[in-house]
C-alpha cells in the first residue's frame, strides 16, 4: 500500500515533474544505477523542478491558490511559453 506522501507523488495535480521523475527512475533502472549514463534526465528534472517552482512562487507572491497549478492549467502555462 502507498504511503499518503506517495500518493501525492504520483498524483498529476501536486507533482508537475511526474514524467521527468518517471523517465530517471526508469534509466537508472535500466543502466544498473550509474547515474552518468543518466545525466540527461537528471538536469530535465532539475529543470523541471526549477521552472514550476518559479511558478508557484510566483502564484504565491500573488495570492493565487492553489499555490501549484492544476495539470491543465500547467499544459496551458507551457502551450503559452512553447
Amino acid at each position: 500500500r502507498m504511503s499518503r506522501h506517495a500518493k501525492k507523488l504520483r498524483d498529476h495535480d501536486i507533482n508537475p515533474c511526474l514524467a521527468e521523475t518517471d523517465a530517471t527512475t526508469k534509466c537508472m533502472d535500466d543502466n544498473n544505477y550509474n547515474k552518468d549514463l543518466c545525466s540527461d534526465y537528471f538536469l530535465k528534472y532539475r529543470n523541471c523542478r526549477k521552472f514550476w517552482h518559479g511558478i508557484m512562487m510566483q502564484r504565491k507572491r500573488n495570492g493565487v491558490k492553489p499555490e501549484m497549478p492544476s495539470a491543465e492549467e500547467r499544459k496551458k502555462i507551457l502551450e503559452s511559453v512553447g
